[in-house]
């Protein structure tokens, strides 16, 4: 019986633990994206000079452990997790004009985190696209580059996540995410939603029904939709 008693405590002290350091992981990202991030835009040369900080956190994230049941502390970790690493990668090349200008910068290049060693793409499409029906993770996923929505400068947390990724979503379609031609009836939408065409015509919908489910001044449904080139290169401040 004793035994059992210090199993119990064992496994709840861990528990207690893993939890705490999830959120002073949180605590340490808002931090970060709060001194290091405006307009969208990452101040690069600032963290190149005292990458103390940006290591610290992702040290910190090397060992947390969260379970995909427990939906809101999962996303909102590996959203931020991820665009700590690819800021990360970014340090890790500075100065670059643009994340594509290093071969495997997204599917080949290993981080560790969450008890895992696993690449960018390994995130976006494995851990939350493959693993939750939700087309805004394009909008909070930001991959270093212009052409991206923009970066929060705080972190995504899990009792906001859901508000936080609606305003993220809201801004970039309201934004120049797409460009309207009223007069030639048309509208030019980013690549992504060309690339990733399949998480935006969900159940039914076409792309256009998914940006006036965020948009304040709609898309008639007879304008001609394409796309736009992706702009690569780095959202630098």
């Amino acid at each position: 019986m004793k035994n059992i008693g210090i199993i119990v405590l064992m496994f709840f002290g861990s528990a207690s633990l893993s939890a705490q350091d999830l959120n002073t992981f949180f605590e340490k990202a808002d931090s970060f994206f709060k001194t290091n991030v405006a307009n969208g835009k990452v101040a690069y040369s600032k963290i190149n000079s005292n990458k103390e900080s940006l290591d610290d956190v992702l040290k910190l994230a090397e060992k947390i452990s969260v379970l995909k049941d427990d939906a809101k502390n999962y996303q909102a970790f590996w959203i931020n997790a991820y665009n700590l690493s690819v800021i990360k990668g970014i340090i890790d090349n500075y100065p670059t004009k643009s994340p594509l200008d290093h071969a495997g910068f997204f599917d080949k290049k290993m981080y560790s985190l969450g008890g895992k060693k696993i690449t960018l793409n390994d995130i976006e499409h494995k851990l939350l696209r493959a693993q939750f029906n939700d087309a805004r993770f394009h909008f909070v996923l930001v991959c270093g580059a212009l052409g991206c929505p923009p970066l929060i400068n705080k972190a995504y947390l899990p009792g906001t996540l859901n508000s936080q990724m609606d305003v993220q979503t809201r801004k970039a379609l309201n934004g120049s995410f797409l460009m309207v031609n009223a007069k030639k009836k048309r509208v030019k939408v980013s690549q992504i939603m060309e690339w990733y065409k399949k998480d935006f015509t969900m159940n039914g919908k076409t792309e256009i029904d998914f940006i006036n489910t965020y948009r304040t001044e709609k898309i008639p449904d007879n304008f001609k939709l394409s796309y736009f080139p992706y702009n690569w290169n780095v959202n630098k401040q």
